[in-house]
């Protein structure tokens, strides 16, 4: 089906910024290599994540159609909404005449769509080829490549064939360069700063809002030397019986005496993200509780020892496995995933995980969240860190005590 018909979109003649080109070009040559490897003509990038680790391109428009279209042969270009693409040139490592403004009109429209026009656009770019034999790697796991976003363009180029990219921008992201691990630990700087505001500010009778008020705050303002960002995930502190479920928010309930709070949250610079785990336990803790929280505090030890270039996924749960299960704990879940960039509504890579079936081998330069969740019936214990992974060992980002967190 043709696209709709549209008007031209908005332009500008202004000059283009000084190109950042170095540390971008080098990760565009990687992923043609993996596009190669796909036998792929072309690659439409959907993910945020990806299109800031690619262009540099940094706004809350993802809600929109977006992408960025890389050709097995010549360069990439960004398509985004007329409103976004008009500013996209403050962060995108793109000159202006390679970002192009679809429509206003063409949104959220029923008879017609955004992604018809950019078939089209690209058609004429010589960016996309309508032809048998032509391979479009699409990433379809993506949160922000809808249904309708593939019909869409599918109705654009109905000979050639989109197919399932496998997460091939998120692969090549896996390995940090020093330019990100430094960035990282900025990163973990602040996730420590805002970890222990969480833990100074949770007491009895405060309410659970207000303390994540300031958590919030800590987030954005940083450390002196470095400012935050907002995080991918929002606070997460499940308190009382709610501590044995992962992924709760807050309410506007009071901290009561008696129970645990575990909270997860992240430090973020540069939308690097270094998640961070801690529980608190206000008054004398259940034996239960401070048992598990010494059997997982051995765990962690063990887990962060295991880890080196070379060792898989399933070697380190491996390791944890072997701690917990001689006290009797058992856990399903996986206990750790690679990190790096992120935006809503994750900040995991999608890619490699610390869990029994993992036979991918960890490299240096891998950037990991080890998470070691317990949640019991109506109460959990939770303690992560998030490490740099190095030839013989791993960094952790962060500077906090691993115990249970104890306030009488």
């Amino acid at each position: 089906m043709a696209a709709a018909e549209v008007s031209a979109p908005v332009t500008t003649t202004q000059p283009a910024p000084a190109p950042k080109t170095t540390e971008y070009a080098a990760r565009i040559e990687k992923v043609r290599a993996a596009m190669a490897a796909q036998s792929l003509t072309a690659l439409v990038v959907t993910d945020p994540s990806n299109l800031f680790y690619l262009t540099g391109y940094n706004a809350w428009s993802f809600y929109m159609p977006q992408c960025l279209i890389v050709p097995a042969d010549g360069l990439p270009h960004l398509f985004a909404r007329a409103m976004d693409a008009g500013g996209a040139h403050h962060t995108c490592d793109l000159p202006r005449e390679r970002i192009h403004g679809y429509p206003e009109e063409l949104i959220q429209r029923s008879d017609a769509h955004p992604y018809e026009w950019i078939a089209e656009r690209a058609r004429e770019l010589d960016l996309l080829q309508d032809a048998p034999g032509c391979r479009i790697g699409l990433e379809s796991d993506s949160p922000f490549f809808t249904a309708r976003d593939y019909l869409a363009l599918d109705r654009g180029l109905p000979r050639a064939e989109g197919v399932d990219c496998n997460e091939l921008v998120n692969w090549v992201r896996v390995i940090k360069s020093p330019v990100e691990q430094e960035v990282l630990r900025i990163a973990g700087s602040i996730a420590s700063q805002s970890m222990r505001v969480a833990l100074e500010a949770i007491d009895v009778g405060r309410r659970q809002c207000d303390v994540v008020g300031e958590i919030m705050r800590a987030q954005a303002s940083g450390t002196p030397e470095h400012g935050g960002d907002y995080p991918a995930i929002v606070p997460m502190l499940p308190t009382g019986d709610a501590a044995g479920t992962p992924h709760m928010t807050w309410s506007d309930a009071p901290f009561v005496a008696g129970e645990a709070t575990t909270i997860e949250l992240a430090g973020v610079n540069q939308r690097y993200h270094a998640p961070l785990a801690r529980t608190i336990m206000l008054g004398e803790p259940p034996q239960r509780l401070a048992e598990t929280a010494k059997v997982i505090g051995e765990g962690m030890q063990v887990t962060l020892d295991a880890i080196h270039d070379g060792v898989t996924g399933r070697e380190v749960h491996a390791a944890f496995n072997d701690v917990i299960s001689r006290h009797g704990l058992r856990k399903d879940s996986r206990i750790g995933y690679s990190i790096g960039i992120g935006y809503p509504p994750d900040w995991g890579e999608h890619t490699i995980s610390l869990r029994a079936s993992e036979t991918q081998p960890l490299r240096a330069g891998m950037a990991l969240h080890v998470i070691l969740g317990m949640w019991m019936d109506g109460w959990g214990y939770e303690l992560s860190e998030p490490v740099l992974v190095h030839a013989d060992g791993v960094e952790r980002l962060t500077d906090l005590p691993q115990d249970l967190t104890i306030r009488r």
